[in-house]
This record gives structure tokens, sequence and C-alpha cells, in this order.
């Protein structure tokens, strides 16, 4: 029989360089996939576990858990504005669920005006579509890890428009046959994979809906990951990585740069934060 690990992707932000990027609370402009990795026996566990939290929370009926109703306190989850008591209860064994569930937090977060800033003028509209960028940096961190336990790789998204599904999958066949697409001298920093390491690794791509259970923890965990790029003093984010729950923290200190949480084109970021400290 063989040994595999599904990874659960979700997406964040724009990914096209060139579209405008939606207003946010938090101002930062970013695109994102990512969610989490399970080994396919720990799989039944999870699922019961969080069948058992639902069970306690009716108030949830059929709506997934969604990050952005969530914090916002708005549309499904309008209730937990209701109530302070209740709110902070629920967000508490929500918190205590993320952290029980054999699963991993895995990202690449590409800033936008980052990306713009060191490509723009290079390739003006060549320029790859963020998520390609994305979608291959994460999954090969993620075979990467399966790898380790002699596991293959099984790889979800969430099911979007049938456009953007043949897209995603586009992708996930051409790292099968193929290898990644970037500059070899550019990517050996990273210590890339061969071609036949992914022929080898990559077991199976399908798409989720979002009722999917652990494909809504995906969701749950990339938005932590995606705001640690700009403030790893984040609550949501620094709560996850102190609980061990990020890749980083599986890690060795010497391969989280190789093969941890990608913070991509985060020059501007980086510079602004430096500019900061020095005002």
């Amino acid at each position: 029989m063989v040994a595999v690990s599904t990874f659960y992707i979700d997406d964040s932000g724009t990914r096209h360089p060139d579209h405008q990027a939606h207003e946010t609370h938090h101002g930062y402009d970013w695109f994102a996939l990512g969610g989490v990795l399970i080994d396919d026996d720990q799989l039944p566990s999870a699922n019961a576990q969080i069948a058992a939290f639902r069970l306690r929370w009716p108030q949830l009926g059929t709506a997934p858990l969604h990050s952005y109703e969530i914090r916002g306190r708005h549309e499904n989850f309008a209730w937990l504005g209701n109530d302070a008591e209740v709110c902070n209860k629920f967000l508490g064994e929500l918190e205590q669920l993320l952290f029980a569930l054999p699963v991993i937090g895995i990202a690449c977060v590409i800033d936008r005006p980052g990306y713009n800033h060191r490509y723009r003028e290079k390739y003006g509209r060549e320029r790859w579509s963020l998520c390609k960028t994305a979608f291959d940096v994460v999954v090969e961190r993620a075979v990467k890890l399966a790898s380790e336990k002699d596991r293959k790789l099984r790889i979800y998204v969430e099911r979007c428009s049938k456009a953007d599904d043949a897209v995603l999958r586009g992708y996930y066949n051409s790292l099968k046959d193929s290898g990644h697409s970037f500059d070899a001298n550019a990517a050996s920093i990273y210590n890339p994979l061969a071609s036949v390491d992914y022929t080898h690794a990559l077991y199976e791509f399908r798409t989720k809906e979002k009722s999917s259970k652990l494909m809504q923890i995906a969701d749950i965990y990339l938005w932590p990951m995606c705001i640690g790029g700009y403030d790893d003093g984040n609550r949501a984010f620094s709560a996850l990585k102190k609980a061990g729950k990020l890749i980083d923290c599986v890690l060795p200190r010497e391969l989280i740069a190789e093969r941890g949480i990608k913070y991509s084109c985060f020059d501007l970021v980086k510079q602004a934060s430096r500019n900061a400290k020095a005002e």
C-alpha cells in the first residue's frame, strides 16, 4: 500500500500582477497559496475532531469555517458579534482545535508590490501569474516534507471555476512531467528538486469543495501565515508558531530559508521596516 500525505491548498489575495488589489483593513497586498499537510492515516482522526467541534457549536449549522467571516464577525458568523463571552469561548475552542489537529501549515506568500518592483521593468506583461510562482514553490516544499517520511504527495485545491481549476492542474502536470520552471542559477540556493523527484513523489491532483472539513482548516491556517510575513508578532501567527504547527517549527534552523514558509519579494517590506526603525 502506498503511503500518502495530502496537502490541502487554499489561496489568498489577487494572483494577477497588474490587477488592483482588494482593499483590506490591514493595508497589505499579497498573493498566497498554502494550507495544511496531513498524513492520510491521520485523516479519520482529524475529521472526527472537526466534526466534534462543530457539534459543540450548533450555531454553525452547515456554514463552512471561513477565516474572513470569523475575523470580521459577519455573514455566517455575525452571531459572534452579539455576545463577547460566547465569541471568546468559540475562538478559544477553535484555537485549541487548530493546535490539536495532526497538520502542518505550509505557504508561499508573495508581496505584490515587491514582485512588480522586481520584475515589471524586466519582463513587463510577460511576468508569470503569481499563482504559477506560488504553486511551484509551495508544492516543492510539501514534497520535500512528505518525502522525508517516504510518502507520496496528493494535492487538493479548493474548487473554483473550471478555467482556474484547469490552470492549477496544468501547473501540477508540468511539475510532474518536467519539474519546476525557475531559472536554474537563481533557484540553486534552494536545492531544487529534479523532475524525476516530482515524477516519483506526486501522487494525485484533485479539487475539493469548501464543504471539505480540512479545506476549511487550510483556509484558517493560511491567513496567519500571510500576515506573519508583515507582522511576525501577529497573535494568530505567533500562536500557531508557538504551538509548533508551522513547517518552520519542524525544520532545522539552517533549512528554514530553503524549505520553510516562503515570503517572496518582500524587499520593499523589509526596507520600510528598516526605515521605520531608523526614524
